[in-house]
């Protein structure tokens, strides 16, 4: 269970100041971290010999389809195995994540909430973890900043719910800190030697 006490779901915060934080704060670091983007689009765009950017469908809020922009880090679309030198070192630190900010800015994700997960995923939710659809997902989440893939699948699906039932200004403002003292570290957790199953697989198996 997460470090962050319990608290009541603030509609208000939800559905009022949330998006509006969410889409001035996604402008103005839109703007401010243009440089950045565009260098690394660049060195991106000679290390594949291709667009930086990859486009892909996930489940957003409502499990409507939404697509996730980020920069490229494989040679092969879809292939994990694909990874480069130069796109773990994107991964990372979470540069990769950059342009979803974009997806902010348009009203499709928010700073903080459950991470966009496979479209192909939602068949295998049960009613419990279909509720990580009743809110935006996020850049960064609860899941994120207490294991991120390093924890099964069974604690961040726990994690994303306890979220979306305890939605508040002061969970968000405790999760963007510790997002913060992370992206200071280097997170080399998807790229272990041993395999990560797939959300379908752990379904599968339960």
């Amino acid at each position: 269970m997460p470090i962050f006490s319990i608290m009541r779901r603030s509609k208000f915060y939800e559905r009022g100041i949330k998006p509006v934080f969410d889409r001035s704060f996604a402008l103005i670091f839109l703007i401010v971290s243009l440089p950045v983007q565009l260098i690394i689009a660049l060195v991106l765009s000679f290390h594949f010999k291709k667009s930086p950017l990859f486009l892909h469908n996930r489940a957003g809020k409502n499990e409507c389809t939404l697509k996730l922009i980020k920069f490229r880090t494989f040679k092969t679309d879809f292939d994990e195995k694909s990874v480069t030198r130069l796109g773990r070192f994107i991964r990372s630190y979470s540069l990769d994540e950059l342009p979803q900010f974009v997806n902010v800015l348009k009203g499709e994700m928010s700073i903080v909430g459950p991470r966009p997960l496979l479209v192909e995923y939602l068949m295998d939710y049960n009613p419990e973890e279909r509720k990580r659809h009743l809110v935006l997902p996020g850049i960064t989440g609860l899941a994120q900043v207490n294991g991120r893939n390093a924890i099964s699948w069974e604690e961040r699906m726990k994690l994303d719910v306890f979220y979306v039932n305890n939605l508040s200004f002061m969970m968000d403002i405790k999760i963007l800190l510790k997002t913060i003292l992370e992206i200071f570290k280097k997170d080399f957790t998807s790229y272990k030697d041993e395999k990560t199953i797939t959300f379908s697989e752990y379904a599968s198996k339960r």
